[in-house]
C-alpha cells in the first residue's frame, strides 16, 4: 500500500486557492501536490511533464481556459489521457457539458468541503469519476430536458434494460454506488456489474460520461 501514492497538479490563478487545496491535500496520507500552474499553458506543459495521477483545473484561466486544458490533457484523440476533475463555480455550470465532452472526469464547487475534494482525487485516481451532487443539481435545473419518453426510447436504443436506466438516473444525479444499492435494494457487487455493461452499452469510460448520456437524453428532469 506504500506504493499507492497520488501524484497531483493544481491550476487556478488564484493562489489563495492553490495555497488551499495544497493544505488540503498534502494532510492526507499517499497524496502529494507536484506542482502548481497559474494559467491553462503551464498547466498543460507540467501535466505532460510530470504525468501525475489527477490534475486539478479551474474553468477560468488566462492563456488557456479550464475547458481546452481538458481537451488537450484528456479529450477525443489524446493516445494517454490524463484524470482531469474541473473546477467550478455556481455561475459556471454552462460549461460543464463542455468540459464532459473533453474528457473530464469529476466536477467540484470551488467551496467544496474538504472531505469531498479528497474523495474526487481519489476517485480520478483510480479511474472512476465524481459529480459534485451540487453542480449536479444545478446544472438539472437549468437544463432544457426532454420528455422522459424521448429517455426511454433512447434506452431502448442503446440496448438499456429498465434496471438499468433506473441506475443512470441515480448516476446523473451525482448518487455513489452504496447510495445507488440503499435506494435499489441491491448489493455493491450487483450495483458494479450493472455499471460496467452500462459502460459498456453508451461506450463511456467512466460514470461522468454516463451522467452526460442521461442529461442529453433526457434520462432526468430539473428537480429530480
Amino acid at each position: 500500500m506504500a506504493d499507492t501514492r497520488i501524484d497531483v497538479v493544481i491550476a487556478d490563478d488564484q493562489q489563495l486557492v492553490r495555497a488551499g487545496f495544497r493544505l488540503i491535500l498534502e494532510a492526507q496520507p499517499g497524496i502529494d501536490v507536484v506542482g502548481e500552474a497559474a494559467d491553462g499553458v503551464e498547466c498543460v506543459d507540467l501535466a505532460r511533464r510530470l504525468r501525475p495521477q489527477v490534475v486539478l483545473a479551474d474553468i477560468r484561466m488566462p492563456r488557456l481556459d479550464g475547458l481546452e486544458v481538458t481537451r488537450q490533457l484528456a479529450g477525443p484523440g489524446v493516445a494517454d489521457p490524463m484524470n482531469v476533475v474541473v473546477i467550478t463555480t455556481f455561475d459556471q455550470d454552462d460549461y460543464v457539458r463542455t468540459a464532459l465532452r473533453n474528457g473530464a472526469c469529476g466536477f467540484l464547487l470551488k467551496d467544496a468541503t474538504p472531505a469531498l475534494l479528497v474523495e474526487a482525487v481519489h476517485a480520478a485516481a483510480r479511474g472512476d469519476a465524481l459529480v459534485s451532487p451540487a453542480v449536479t443539481v444545478r446544472l438539472l435545473k437549468r437544463l432544457e430536458q426532454a420528455e422522459l419518453g424521448t429517455a426511454s426510447g433512447g434506452a431502448e436504443a442503446f440496448g438499456l434494460s429498465g434496471r438499468e436506466l433506473d441506475i443512470v438516473r441515480l448516476v446523473a444525479v451525482g448518487r455513489t454506488n452504496q447510495e445507488i444499492c440503499g435506494e435499489l435494494f441491491l448489493s455493491l457487487s450487483t450495483v458494479k456489474t450493472y455499471l460496467s455493461r452500462i459502460q459498456v452499452k453508451l461506450q463511456a469510460r467512466n460514470r461522468v460520461e454516463v451522467a452526460a448520456w442521461a442529461w442529453e437524453h433526457g434520462a432526468v428532469r430539473p428537480g429530480r
